[in-house]
């Protein structure tokens, strides 16, 4: 059986009209692909908390509350009690992942929150000056607090540390 040009076109337009509308219910626009890659990271990030359950309208401090094991991962990873390590953070996987960054890389926790939120450390932190007038993605705060690493690689291998972290911490809480 042929199909025509204009039952392609419909058929087209019915995929498009179901992804806005997927789209919308999930708060993102149409043919929006949720900005730099790290924003997409920190989605994706965010998106393997939301699965396995309803932690929609919670905030990072009560999932960390409730989720005693990556808090003590993070606390582990950081030195610095998860609250604080994660405060600031769009997220849960953005926290994680700049934590993963700091040991990975042995920068100072406070320097790369303060690169990531775009929210002044805290003085007496030895961040480079100014750290933290404006919000970096992942990869461009690397760049700049550690530019012999390679950001690209580094801030993937964050990503993909923070995200077997939250997934493990789901499976055993």
């Amino acid at each position: 059986m042929k199909y025509g040009v204009a039952t392609y076109i419909g058929c087209r337009r019915l995929l498009a009209d179901r992804v806005s509308a997927a789209r919308q219910r999930s708060g993102r626009q149409y043919g929006s692909r949720g900005g730099s890659r790290r924003e997409r990271a920190a989605d994706h990030g965010n998106m393997s908390i939301n699965r396995a359950g309803s932690t929609h309208g919670i905030t990072v401090n009560q999932i960390l509350s409730k989720n005693t094991g990556l808090a003590a991962k993070i606390q582990t990873l950081t030195g610095t009690p998860a609250q604080k390590a994660c405060s600031g953070f769009k997220n849960l996987g953005q926290g994680v992942a700049a934590a993963h960054v700091s040991k990975n890389l042995g920068i100072s926790l406070a320097c790369v929150q303060a690169d990531v939120t775009g929210h002044s450390p805290a003085k007496g932190s030895g961040c480079p000056a100014g750290a933290g007038t404006k919000s970096l993605s992942l990869g461009r705060t690397i760049q700049t607090l550690s530019p012999k690493a390679d950001s690209k690689l580094e801030s993937k291998k964050a990503t993909k540390q923070a995200d077997a972290d939250i997934n493990d911490s789901e499976t055993h809480s």
